[in-house]
C-alpha cells in the first residue's frame, strides 16, 4: 500500500517526518501527481499546486480480521494518531477538525471540488483531517488523519501540508 509498511509506529519519528515534510518545497504549479517507490510502486506521497500528502504510518494489513479484533486494531491506529495530535497541539496550539464528508459525497458525485481534497480522495484517505494553520510555518496549514480504504486494508497515516487554507467543503 505504502511505503511506510513494516514501519513500527514511533511518535517521534512521525512528528519530525512531519516537520520535515512542513520545511519542504511545494509544488507551484501542474497537476496533482501520485508518487511511488521506483522499486515496489508503493505510494510515497502526492503534490499538487500548493500542497504535499505523505503516508507517515501503515497498520499490518487486516486481512482475515474481523469482530473484536478489527476494532482493536482501528483503535490502536486512532491512539497513535491521538499522539501525534497532542504532540502537535502542545507545538502549535488546539487543532480543529475538517470533515471529509462533504469531499466524499462530491467524489462519488463525480462533483468539483478543490485539487487537495479531490487527491485526497483519489488514495482513499476519506479520514477527517486535524488541521492546524495557517501560521504553523510561513503560514502554512497542517493536517493528519488515519484512512482506511477497504476492510481488509491496512490502517494508514498521513500528512497534508499546504499554502492553501485546509477548510471544511461547503455542501
Amino acid at each position: 500500500m505504502t511505503s511506510r509498511a513494516g514501519e513500527v509506529f514511533d511518535t517521534g519519528r512521525t512528528v519530525s517526518d512531519i516537520e520535515s515534510l512542513l520545511t519542504s518545497a511545494l509544488p507551484t504549479g501542474g497537476l496533482p501527481a501520485s508518487e511511488g517507490d521506483p522499486a515496489t510502486g508503493e505510494w510515497t506521497g502526492t503534490r499538487g499546486e500548493g500542497f504535499r500528502i505523505a503516508p507517515l504510518w501503515e497498520s499490518e494489513a487486516l486481512t482475515g480480521v474481523y469482530g473484536a479484533e478489527w476494532n482493536e486494531a482501528e483503535e490502536a491506529a486512532e491512539a497513535n494518531l491521538a499522539l501525534v495530535v497532542r504532540e502537535l497541539d502542545q507545538r502549535w496550539g488546539a487543532h480543529r477538525t475538517v470533515s471529509m464528508r462533504v469531499p466524499l459525497f462530491r467524489n462519488q458525485a463525480g462533483e468539483p471540488m478543490p485539487a487537495l481534497f479531490h487527491s485526497l480522495c483519489e488514495m482513499d484517505c476519506y479520514g477527517d483531517l486535524t488541521v492546524w494553520g495557517p501560521t504553523v510555518v510561513d503560514g502554512r496549514w497542517v493536517a493528519v488523519s488515519v484512512n482506511q480504504c477497504d476492510g481488509d486494508a491496512p490502517m494508514i497515516m498521513t500528512a497534508v501540508v499546504s499554502q492553501l487554507p485546509i477548510i471544511e467543503l461547503s455542501v
